[in-house]
């Protein structure tokens, strides 16, 4: 079964963020749009060119009123060690949160039994607590942050603008299609 509409499973972490570790749940995410970003582990390759990536771009989120948080199977105390010592996640401002036990990795459906690990899993969330957007990939390939963020764009339009679809490539300011019974067999 997808998780695609479906409402965020209660959960309490401890994140860590501009010097502090912070209390993070399912509350936490109600009344705006944020993004969850699960990775595998800190200390490793691909998962600190996401973060900076992400990083890079998280202006551009909070421009919109989206909250983004970084997620993996470590503590928050590996969190700040790794934001210390590497120049890459030093960039990153927005809450690692720590999930040590794979609860909130198992509540997305992104975690490896066997390696106690979680995979490359992205999820967009509504204001009301609700997954709009996922994806999830083999560990092996890194994401884009300029493409999640036209996603994120693609998924608050749609809200905005109901009876409205966002077609392949949309970007904002371009045409949306209604559908309709007009549209069959004409695209």
């Amino acid at each position: 079964m997808s998780l695609i509409n479906t409402q965020v499973k209660p959960f309490n972490a401890t994140a860590y963020v501009d010097g502090k570790f912070i209390d993070v749940s399912d509350e936490s995410l109600k009344g705006k749009w944020s993004v969850l970003m699960f990775y595998p582990a800190d200390f490793t390759f691909v998962c600190p060119t996401e973060l900076e990536d992400l990083a890079d771009f998280q202006p551009e989120f909070a421009k919109l009123g989206v909250d983004v948080y970084g997620v993996s199977t470590d503590t928050h105390f590996a969190h700040k060690a790794w934001h210390d010592t590497s120049d890459a996640i030093k960039k990153v401002n927005y809450p690692l949160i720590g999930d040590p036990t794979g609860k909130l990795s198992r509540n997305f459906e992104v975690m490896i039994e066997e390696e106690g690990l979680a995979l490359r899993g992205t999820f967009v969330i509504n204001p009301e607590g609700f997954i709009k957007v996922m994806e999830v990939h083999d560990n092996g390939i890194g994401r884009d942050a300029s493409e999640l963020l036209r996603k994120v764009k693609a998924a608050k339009y749609v809200a905005e603008h109901p009876g409205q679809v966002c077609p392949a490539k949309w970007t904002e300011g371009a045409a949306t299609l209604t559908p309709s019974l007009d549209l069959v067999g004409k695209i």
